[in-house]
């Protein structure tokens, strides 16, 4: 299994990886819930300096809790609250710096100071969200949207 601390390479080389990792974990599996685990997984040994990761899956009219890594978090957010909810409902990612100065903040996790929230749209349909939580402000740049949204984009081939 990959150990980005064992690999010498830019952080783009680093995500390549594991999105070669990902595609290796799904191939010929069709289950959601173990797709979701094992994404869940991976992303939580690849990513440095994060203190949660999962996801939350849309059921009616709220996101309810899938699969994750980390503390015990929220069972149901409502659309439209938090950071989960406006990437949810706005169907865009939502990357925030300081999540103690996003309006709304529902903080499952008082260490947490940074998020990045990827939605899961499948068919012009929510499936869900994509949630990642960091102790450090300013955790998630540019690039780990860009390959976190690749990584989403994968996992969809799955779901």
């Amino acid at each position: 299994m990959f150990h980005p601390e064992q690999y010498e390479g830019s952080k783009e080389q680093k995500y390549d990886l594991a999105i070669r990792q990902l595609q290796a974990l799904l191939e010929g599996e069709s289950d959601v819930i173990a797709n979701l685990s094992n994404v869940s997984a991976l992303l939580n040994q690849f990513l440095d300096r994060i203190n949660w990761v999962g996801f939350y899956v849309y059921r009616g009219e709220e996101l309810v809790l899938g699969p994750f890594q980390g503390l015990p978090a929220c069972v149901r957010i409502p659309l439209h609250r938090g950071v989960c909810g406006k990437a949810a409902s706005q169907r865009v990612t939502v990357r925030v710096g300081n999540v103690h100065e996003f309006p709304g903040h529902i903080a499952c996790d008082a260490a947490s100071q940074s998020e990045i929230v990827i939605p899961i749209i499948i068919n012009d349909e929510l499936f869900g969200v994509l949630d990642i939580d960091s102790p450090e402000l300013d955790r998630f740049d540019e690039v780990d949207q860009l390959y976190l949204e690749k990584l989403v984009k994968q996992l969809i081939q799955h779901l």
